[in-house]
């Protein structure tokens, strides 16, 4: 079976949104960790200027991130991310097409990971780049349970 998709252009507040959101996700861990260490200093030396420091060691990190993010969409190498693209999805492969004659396939194996929402699919090709397939480019529920028994075989979501 072969999955065809309507149009679909993928918005930047969305990518920053759901580029930000995974690198939580991935690395939050670590800054809360750092953030929890600099807190415990107070201990050691007691003052408030240690939950500041923490406060402003994870604004920056977020910033950082942010900023990554937000440079992505604002270069011309990330040009492609943001175009109007409709999907063919097959379990051996994703065909992104311009329009009916242009197009580039994806093989799953270049997805390192997958996550199904409540109301879409993002395929993570790496940090910054994504596939974001909201439900409603989709024809039936059909294609979007075959979308979602793909991923599940593929083992890209759990």
């Amino acid at each position: 079976m072969i999955v065809k998709t309507k149009n679909y252009k993928l918005d930047k507040k969305t990518y920053i949104r759901l580029a930000l959101k995974n690198i939580l996700k991935q690395q939050g861990w670590i800054a809360g960790l750092a953030a929890i260490g600099i807190c415990l200093l107070y201990f050691w030396v007691p003052s408030i200027w240690w939950f500041i420091g923490a406060a402003i060691g994870l604004g920056l990190f977020l910033l950082f991130w942010w900023i990554q993010f937000f440079g992505v969409t604002q270069l011309e190498q990330g040009k492609m991310l943001f175009e109007k693209f409709s999907y063919e999805i097959s379990s051996q492969q994703i065909l992104m097409k311009i329009n009916p004659r242009e197009g580039m396939p994806m093989k799953w194996d270049q997805i390192k990971k997958a996550s199904i929402e409540k109301d879409y699919f993002v395929l993570f090709v790496n940090k910054a780049q994504m596939i974001y397939l909201p439900f409603k480019i989709f024809n039936t529920e059909n294609e979007r349970k075959f979308l979602a028994s793909i991923l599940r075989t593929k083992g890209l979501v759990k």
